[in-house]
């Protein structure tokens, strides 16, 4: 059977040593340098990780101009010296918490990657190779946010002496990378988004040997919107891959079916209001029009009310996504790769909204999710109005009534339908084509009953930013970095192994 359960975390999480302190400080080292193929980059040394950063990388072309709304371009520039690589490059225009707490320069030149690797590596080493691939719903997010630095599951591979190379990357968000229309299928133009991120992976491809990593190595990795990218690369292009990926690893996210996503009739509107919004009507050429609206007006314009029912997600457009991802794994089209995946227990709790205190609305809810009234009935059976089966499984009883009198009932149908479900149609697919599969379930409580082991509460502890929890823990000072070594090396086991089981954390 290909498919197989390796972590249970909290109960493993015991047998671990306490992590060791980081090193000592080391003697001044010069900066590192590395040669790609358009030029030559220095990177920063880090003594407390002893590792070369090379930050803020361009993997294409800005989008900007002539280029917005369009398919990432290769670079097309060389230069002769040595350009910095020092620091981060400018996140790319997106909307949410992420983008106003975590970071403050945005612009649409944004198309950067990050390489972190250990000190002293040569062009080489051939070290496996991880690529992050950040969540934040498609909207929101970069390379600069602080709770996805690389450095410690790099320093967890240094100690483990299976060293692997940490790469990051932006991609372009929300309208900028995934407007859809007509106008936009017709051009090929769609999931910009996704196409940014496989043209980083065709740089790395051509460049990442350069840094001392093995091309043919490499893992994709991200978690949420990041997670379903990793299973929509999986089954992009029906599953041709050519070989730029070895590997997947999914943090609550799988192969999302894209069926609740809209098709270009639907989008249409949205894209008609913001050419509308723009007076781009007249024009011959909507998609040229918009192309020259100043950044500013066409930001305010993505950022308000009149495309505030858009979305801006994946969609199928008929090339680079081609039919459902559920479709795809029932015919294997999908490429066929090891994938280490994972759900949260209380994953629902993030997206159940307040306010359903009766069995009539919450059979509504579920069939504004897809379904008609007699399979709502025959759903509403299997979710019964039971405090004690919903989620959070840590909340005994009701929950307070701003909640929502059946708010535990919705969280429990919400996570399986938007997490669980896919999580486990995509596992049983890949077993059933014989792909190496590895799942875990995550159940660590950090915030308390309400919230439970919801979703992304994994994150503090696959990059070990734990303090960033608070100091009401309790013993769980003590356990929660053990969990936190634990996890991180499975993940460097899976990179290095395609197995998550060799990592010395027994």
């Amino acid at each position: 059977m290909a498919s197989s359960v390796f972590l249970p975390l909290i109960a493993a999480a015991a047998l671990l040593p306490t992590l060791a302190s980081t090193q000592d400080a080391h003697t001044p080292t010069s900066a590192p340098t590395v040669q790609v193929r358009n030029g030559t980059y220095e990177g920063v040394y880090n003594p407390t990780y002893d590792q070369d950063l090379f930050l803020g990388i361009p993997y294409a072309q800005p989008p900007v101009g002539e280029l917005r709304f369009r398919p990432p371009q290769p670079l097309n520039t060389s230069w002769s010296g040595t350009r910095n690589a020092t620091e981060y490059y400018n996140e790319c225009i997106g909307y949410g918490s992420d983008d106003w707490y975590w970071t403050d320069v945005v612009s649409e030149d944004c198309l950067a990657l990050s390489v972190i690797r250990p000190h002293g590596i040569d062009s080489g080493a051939n070290l496996p190779v991880v690529f992050w691939m950040h969540g934040g719903e498609f909207a929101e997010g970069g390379t600069r946010d602080s709770r996805y630095n690389l450095s410690y599951i790099v320093q967890q591979s240094q100690e483990m002496q299976a060293p692997i190379i940490g790469v990051t990357v932006n991609y372009r968000l929300s309208a900028w990378g995934f407007l859809y229309s007509q106008e936009v299928a017709d051009e090929g133009s769609a999931n910009l988004g996704l196409r940014d991120q496989r043209h980083a992976l065709y740089w790395l491809q051509e460049n990442i040997a350069s840094f001392g990593g093995d091309p043919s190595r490499l893992t994709i990795w991200g978690q949420s919107a990041g997670a379903n990218s990793v299973g929509l690369h999986l089954v992009a292009y029906d599953g041709q891959n050519d070989g730029i990926f070895r590997a997947g690893i999914a943090e609550s996210g799988s192969v999302p079916s894209l069926a609740a996503y809209m098709n270009a009739s639907e989008a249409q509107p949205y894209y008609d209001a913001v050419v509308n919004a723009t007076n781009c009507t007249a024009a011959l050429n909507t998609l040229t029009c918009l192309r020259e609206v100043p950044t500013n007006v066409l930001s305010s314009i993505f950022n308000s009310s009149l495309v505030a029912g858009a979305g801006y997600h994946p969609v199928i457009d008929g090339d680079f996504l081609r039919a459902s991802g559920i479709v795809n794994l029932q015919t294997g089209q999908f490429a066929k790769t090891p994938l280490l995946i994972g759900t949260n227990f209380d994953e629902g709790t993030k997206y159940a909204p307040h306010g359903y205190n009766t069995t009539d609305q919450f059979i509504s809810l579920v069939q504004a999710n897809g379904t008609n009234y007699t399979s709502a009935l025959t759903i509403a059976s299997l979710y019964p109005d039971d405090p004690a089966v919903g989620i959070p499984g840590t909340l005994h009883g009701r929950p307070p009534p701003s909640y929502g009198y059946q708010w535990k009932r919705v969280a429990a149908f919400l996570g399986d339908l938007l997490m669980h479900a896919p999580r486990r149609v995509t596992t049983q697919s890949l077993a059933r084509w014989n792909v190496p599969t590895y799942v875990y379930h995550w159940n660590v409580m950090t915030l308390g009953p309400l919230d439970g082991a919801a979703h992304g509460y994994e994150i503090p502890f696959t990059f070990h930013n734990i303090d960033s929890l608070g100091d009401e823990r309790g013993n769980d000072s003590v356990i929660w970095p053990q969990i936190s070594t634990m996890m991180s090396r499975m993940w460097v086991s899976f990179i290095n192994h395609l197995d998550p089981n060799y990592s010395n954390s027994e």
